[in-house]
């Protein structure tokens, strides 16, 4: 049965876009892009002070983190279907005002329990900028030009990636403090609104409406309920526990209830399970969550193995993420104009997850002295892997994809590597805080000290003694080469779910329907904000 989709009534509008007029809309998107990424570098390196300065623990620090990629993560699949039913344009926009009310709330944040609540509802917001650009985008230009525009995405990435560390360790040391990390991406935000809405202009979408409201609240439910476990277990609870099963068995039955309810009860699913029937879809959303899980979890430790491990200042800190993402926007940028001009994507695809794994292999190996050149060396080699890895895994699953599901497919791929992301980050978090509370533990025995060593604290380095402090930057520094260790293996997954991809030329027209010649275009009015 032939149905009618809102490609029909886009295409010709879209494609006939020009460089310039595609570039003004691209301004906007980069930039509410721009706030969605330094929501998280800006505060990286204002943690530690953060925490101390609130009193807060090292799980504390792992939920300031996880806090936003909780419901970044749950609502990711949401803003995307709703950007297959309503304005794309208002959807972004709205998302921004979210984000910037989070952000506020944040900044005046008195305790730890504030911080992370306003923390999550930032989240919300960034689920929507995370899901929405690519949407934009991939209803804008065709998968075989989106690859040029890729390296602008990718070129925003990396600069939000190092000016946000470099930002956020000058605010941090200077008198405005971490709360000034929370104030300035705001005056960003508000330029994106309102380029948004002088220059995105996208066709109106006329078709019946219906919200999948139970399969919504499910999937939210189930991944809050799994994440919270992820987290907290090994620190507030066993991992073999009654709290344990628990909670691990209502997070599968939620998630199985939701799976029921997207596969025969929604009309309009949150993630149409249909996606999952073909092969570049199924491998590309497998490798996107085993990139994030590995990514995420292991390289959010990095600052504070730079600050507690090596005795570095925020700014400082911020410095050393240039290496990586310096890697990071190269790749990104040259490989997307390659695929452009080419059409081929897979080798790169294969080529830049190689690097991951020789990444992480790398950066297993370091502790508490290892010459930071040498640490610099190999956060560059991962960024080269990462730049040329996750933009085009979104791309992959683009080319084959209706434009009608464009935003739930490419929101599923950001959904489960923002969920691989989230599990990465809580679970890694609390093998470090375990590791660090051993060493300390041992360290102090050795030096016949009683106590726990102050258990899941994060500690003044600055006001302890020397011999104590040493133990710490030890403690640190060995934990976090353990965190790319065990990140290795999810790198090799992903790497093996990539090579059995199938590669497909990037088509040069916005919908696969059009490509085959089955859809005749009908003109359609642009949308108004």
């Amino acid at each position: 049965m032939t149905q009618t989709h809102p490609t029909a009534t886009s295409t010709p509008t879209l494609g006939a876009m020009t460089h310039r007029e595609v570039l003004e809309a691209l301004s906007g998107l980069l930039l509410a892009m721009f706030v969605a990424m330094v929501s998280s570098t800006i505060v990286t390196n204002a943690l530690p002070r953060i925490v101390a300065d609130l009193e807060g623990t090292q799980t504390g620090y792992t939920w300031v983190v996880v806090a936003t990629l909780l419901t970044m993560t749950a609502t990711t699949p949401i803003w995307g279907k709703l950007a297959d039913l309503f304005s794309k344009k208002l959807l972004v926009q709205s998302a921004l005002v979210i984000y910037s009310a989070g952000s506020l709330v944040a900044a005046f944040a008195p305790s730890m329990s504030v911080l992370i609540g306003a923390r999550a509802f930032q989240g919300l917001g960034v689920g929507g900028l995370t899901a929405l650009v690519q949407v934009v985008i991939a209803s804008m230009v065709s998968p075989r030009e989106r690859g040029r525009y890729s390296g602008y995405i990718g070129a925003v990435f990396a600069l939000a990636t190092v000016s946000g560390p470099l930002i956020g360790g000058l605010i941090v040391d200077s008198p405005l403090g971490w709360r000034g990390c929370f104030f300035a991406p705001l005056p960003i935000a508000l330029a994106a609104y309102v380029v948004l809405q002088r220059r995105l202009k996208l066709p109106v979408v006329k078709r019946e409406v219906s919200i999948d409201w139970a399969g919504a609240t499910l999937i939210v439910g189930g991944v809050s309920i799994l994440l919270v476990w992820v987290s907290l277990a090994g620190s507030s609870f066993d991992w073999v526990s009654v709290t344990t099963a628990l909670l691990l068995g209502v997070g599968v039955l939620v998630i199985a209830a939701a799976v029921y309810v997207e596969a025969r009860v929604a009309r309009e699913p949150v993630i149409p399970l249909k996606l999952f029937k073909d092969r570049t879809i199924v491998l590309a959303t497998l490798a996107s969550a085993m990139i994030g899980l590995a990514m995420f979890g292991s390289t959010v430790y990095l600052s504070q193995y730079f600050q507690l491990s090596r005795g570095m200042s925020p700014t400082e800190a911020g410095l050393m993420s240039i290496a990586m993402v310096g890697g990071l926007l190269v790749s990104s940028i040259v490989t997307g104009r390659i695929i452009s001009s080419t059409g081929k994507w897979k080798r790169y695809l294969v080529g830049g997850s190689a690097l991951v794994v020789i990444g992480f292999s790398l950066l297993s190996t370091i502790d508490h002295a290892t010459s930071l050149y040498v640490v610099g060396g190999y956060m560059a080699l991962l960024g080269l892997g990462m730049g040329a890895t996750m933009q085009n895994l979104v791309l992959a699953v683009q080319n084959n994809t209706r434009q009608a599901d464009m935003g739930a497919a490419s929101a599923t791929v950001a959904f489960f590597r923002s969920m691989g992301g989230a599990v990465g980050v809580s679970a890694l978090g609390a093998v470090l805080a375990h590791q660090v509370r051993d060493s300390l533990e041992a360290g102090l025995e050795r030096m016949g000290v009683s106590g726990s060593g102050g258990g899941s604290s994060i500690p003044d380095l600055a006001s302890l003694p020397a011999p104590v402090r040493e133990l710490y930057e030890t403690a640190f520094g060995d934990a976090t080469g353990h965190l790319f260790l065990i990140s290795v293996p999810f790198a090799v997954v992903a790497f093996v779910c990539i090579l059995a991809v199938r590669e497909v030329p990037l088509r040069t027209t916005l919908d696969v329907e059009e490509a085959a010649g089955s859809v005749t275009p009908v003109p359609a009015a642009p949308e108004k904000a």
